[in-house]
Formats: C-alpha cells, structure tokens, sequence
C-alpha cells in the first residue's frame, strides 16, 4: 500500500498586516519585487487626491518598469473628474482599466504570487497571502470579474433609458426590493448614501410612488426591472 506523501506547509502563508503603516510598507515591498503583473480590485466610488496621487506613483513605477497592470473600479468612478484624469493618464501602454458595477472586496495581486485582502471591514488591517493556491483562486475571482467589466475610457455602462429611469436607479431598484437598506446599497455600488437616496427619490417621482412602501410594489409591477441589467 503506497503511503501518502507529507506536505510540507508553506511558510508564511498568511502573514496579518495591522495598521495603514504596515500594509503601506507590505504593498511598496510587493511592487519592488514584481517583475510583470499586477492585478487590482478598488470597489466605491471616486478617489480623494492624496489617494490619487499615491495611486500615480506606484502606478509610474510601475510603468517605468515595463510591468503590466490592470484594474477594477466601479462604474461610479466615471463620475469622478480626478478618477478619470488617473485613467486617463495610467491608460497606455501596458495599464488598462475596466469598471463593473459591483465589484469584490479590495485586492491586489503581484505576479500571482502575493496577494493583499482587508482582514477588517474597515481596512486597517489586511492579509499578505502567499500560499500558491490562495493567489491562483484570487486572480481566478479576478479574471471572471475582468471578462465582465466595461474599458472605462471606451464605452457608457448605463446607456440613456427611454422610461426616465437611468441603468444605475433599475439597479438600486433591484437591491431596494431585494430588502436592502439605503447604506447596503450605497455601499454596493460605490456610491455615498446621499446620493443613492437622491436616486431613490428619483425612482419613487417616476412611478408616482407616495411612500416607501409603496415604491417596493410599485417597483415590482412596472416591470423596469425586466430590462437586462447592466455589467
């Protein structure tokens, strides 16, 4: 009977990064040691300039080094004129950029062998991953993801409606009465709570909805949601 061969674990696989600081310091050692590709995920909506501009720097170095990279924003990003200025100046050569409407959580990804991941809901801790098969399901996840997303400089994701509900207001709908709250939403699609309840007015003026609860059956027998939802 053969005997089965021990594995030997990897070491650290997992490594937890507590603090901004640390998982500043883990992302520059990453991209110091990438050598030709490097994948991201940046759910919610526009970039703060400080965010922007560390964002222009590694990606520089990046390109200045030949690397490839692409990334994953929200469609909400396109409303962002600093957002758009980045793309637009990242876009060339080896960098592209595509956005979906809902996106996974963070991620970055080094040569599909490092991988960094939010270890908390507010994102002041991460996990460094370095087990092989980790990395190879994330950059799978990733590249599902990339084969539905829109070239955010190329194309509109919400084409002008006839009904005078736009693409983004049938999709709050959609979460609205699947029983999502206002900040779920929001939080979904990349966008702040103002702004989705702006939309939601918007949505119940359209059906003639008085009320809340009005507006989930309202919602459900126009028949808007029959319409094919976007990327």
């Amino acid at each position: 009977m053969a005997i089965p061969t021990r594995v030997e674990p990897t070491s650290h696989a997992i490594t937890v990064l507590e603090g901004e600081a640390r998982i500043n310091e883990a992302i520059e050692q990453a991209t110091a040691e990438c050598r030709h590709e490097v994948l991201t995920v940046q759910p919610g909506g526009g970039r703060s300039e400080e965010r922007l501009n560390i964002a222009l720097r590694r990606g520089q170095t990046i390109l200045d080094r030949g690397i490839s990279m692409r990334t994953l924003y929200q469609h909400t990003v396109r409303h962002s004129r600093g957002t758009l200025a980045y793309a637009a100046y990242m876009s060339h050569g080896n960098v592209q950029i595509r956005t979906l409407e809902e996106v996974i959580d963070r991620l970055m990804i080094f040569d599909r062998t490092v991988a960094i991941i939010p270890a908390r809901a507010d994102r002041q801790d991460a996990l460094e991953i370095r087990h092989p098969a980790l990395v190879e399901y994330l950059s799978k996840v990733f590249e599902q993801q990339w084969q539905l997303a829109t070239p955010l400089l190329d194309e509109d994701p919400y084409p002008p409606s006839a009904d005078g509900i736009t693409g983004v207001q049938r999709s709050i709908a959609r979460l609205l009465i699947e029983g999502h709250v206002d900040e779920a939403i929001a939080r979904r699609l990349g966008m702040n709570v103002r702004t989705c309840r702006a939309h939601i007015a918007k949505i119940a003026a359209a059906l003639g909805s008085g009320s809340r609860a009005q507006l989930g059956y309202l919602i459900a027998q126009s028949g808007i949601l029959g319409q094919d939802k976007p990327k």
